[in-house]
């Protein structure tokens, strides 16, 4: 049974045999295995020999013979299962995504819905599944909630929300706020944080949700 870096030296010798005829030499071996030193590649050599897999030819520099092959290892096929737990796993924290960056949106009174278009680098731990956008925060009604005027709020798009969850609310296809999400019996109540701001009002035809907050992102000057 061969370790891990013997099988990799022995296929990587016989291969290159194969196409040029010529044996690699000690630097290409290091450099092809990540090794640190040539003297890790003398040592899988000797242990190669030993185990009869491959043989170095008297008087020749250079010169190695591969006598017999270990199987190949086949990179084994991810399973569903295998594929759903990688889907799950959080993206490296320092990994960085861009995202669209809408422009400004109010945490006090509705302003005009998704001024400009750029994007904005975020890291991706602070993203979870599904399609995301940032807009930057204008206003204070949400300081109670930890939302400052000059944040940017990073939105996970969804059409649906639960009652007490802070969302991007379209008022009348024309303005957008950010604030927590209520129904109150036949109407649709947006409730700022922030007792300075009194809550606001609007018939369920009136409000279409564009998001859910994510996560915020904040600079310090």
């Amino acid at each position: 049974m061969l370790t891990k870096k013997q099988h990799e030296l022995i296929c990587f010798i016989h291969d290159r045999l194969a196409e040029s005829g010529v044996s690699p030499s000690f630097e290409e071996m290091k450099d092809a295995l990540e090794l640190k030193s040539k003297s890790g590649v003398h040592r899988l050599i000797s242990a190669l020999e030993e185990r009869g897999f491959l043989r170095r030819l008297p008087n020749r520099a250079r010169a190695l013979e591969v006598v017999k092959m270990p199987e190949r290892i086949e990179p084994r096929r991810a399973t569903a299962q295998s594929q759903a737990l990688k889907r799950a796993m959080p993206e490296p924290a320092n990994d960085v995504v861009e995202i669209p960056l809408h422009g400004r949106i109010a945490a006090g009174m509705p302003i005009e819905a998704f001024e400009g278009s750029t994007s904005l680098p975020v890291p991706a731990a602070l993203l979870g599944s599904g399609e995301h956008f940032a807009l930057e925060v204008a206003g204070d009604s949400m300081v109670e909630a930890g939302i400052l005027d000059g944040d940017y709020a990073l939105i996970r798009r969804t059409e649906t929300a639960r009652d007490g969850e802070i969302v991007v609310a379209l008022i009348d296809d024309s303005e957008a706020t950010l604030k927590y999400f209520r129904r109150e019996g036949a109407m649709v109540r947006l409730d700022p944080a922030n007792r300075s701001y009194d809550p606001q009002r609007y018939s369920p035809a009136q409000v279409r949700v564009q998001g859910k907050l994510a996560g915020l992102l904040r600079r310090y000057d």
